[in-house]
């Protein structure tokens, strides 16, 4: 079975080459599926990732496992992709790239908040809620995600 210690030296041999395709690392992942693992791997920059940033960084990943021992001798199987719009926003960057979006926010402490982001700090970001604008520190932040919006085609 993998361990957190494998994930994390896999994210700090791995955050380096991908920060230099002008990529963030956002998360690895390393499963066992029978005699095989799979090393699964998500990354983002802003305006989102196309299929050649999933290609370069697919070629970059693979370059790099090739010339350390870290994967050692077992068969894995490798998955570059974006992280999806159910990743949690955890960092400032997941708020910015994600403005104009429906989130829904739990607290610490406190309801939950759902409103469209509007403008975004290093602290904290502002939701638009039912026409007035919320400050939200990120710091009181217990869990936020993005709403998936179906949008009502006009005829």
């Amino acid at each position: 079975m993998p361990t957190a210690d494998t994930r994390d030296r896999l994210a700090g041999e791995l955050s380096g080459p991908i920060g230099g395709l002008g990529l963030d690392l956002e998360a690895v992942d390393l499963t066992s599926a029978g005699k095989r693992r799979i090393l699964r791997v998500a990354i983002d920059k802003d305006g989102g990732v196309t299929m050649d940033d999933i290609a370069d960084a697919t070629r970059e990943i693979s370059r790099v496992l090739d010339e350390t021992s870290i994967m050692g001798e077992q068969p894995y199987t490798l998955e570059v992709s974006s992280p999806g719009v159910e990743r949690p926003l955890t960092l400032p960057r997941h708020w910015r790239r994600n403005t104009g979006r429906l989130v829904t926010v739990n607290f610490h402490e406190g309801e939950p908040l759902t409103g469209r982001i509007t403008a975004t700090d290093d602290d904290g970001a502002v939701l638009e809620v039912e026409g007035t604008e919320q400050r939200v520190e990120y710091a009181a932040v217990k869990k936020a995600k993005v709403q998936i919006e179906f949008k009502k085609e006009s005829v």
